[in-house]
């Protein structure tokens, strides 16, 4: 497994223990990967963008999802919900 295939592993799996609608900071997920993690932050940043392009997390900045493209800043992140599609029926 390469290193940027860590990266995205460690961020869905702590993202995913955290639950629906909580949110981790990168650094964790770094901290998580070394004890020596602080040069990883960038590539921790460049994994969740490439997760948020595909579409299984959200960035988040001041709390709300922002577009992959317009990240800036103190960054979080979260496992995007799943939902039904619209083609899926609830039955009662």
């Amino acid at each position: 497994m390469s290193e940027a295939e860590r990266i995205e592993a460690a961020i869905l799996r702590l993202s995913g223990e955290r639950g629906e609608g909580k949110s981790v900071c990168p650094s964790e997920v770094a901290r998580a990967l070394r004890t020596d993690w602080r040069p990883l932050m960038s590539d921790v940043r460049l994994a969740a963008l490439r997760l948020a392009r595909a579409g299984r997390i959200d960035i988040l900045r001041h709390g709300k999802p922002v577009q992959p493209d317009a990240v800036r800043g103190v960054i979080r992140l979260r496992i995007r919900p799943v939902r039904a599609s619209p083609t899926e029926t609830i039955e009662s």
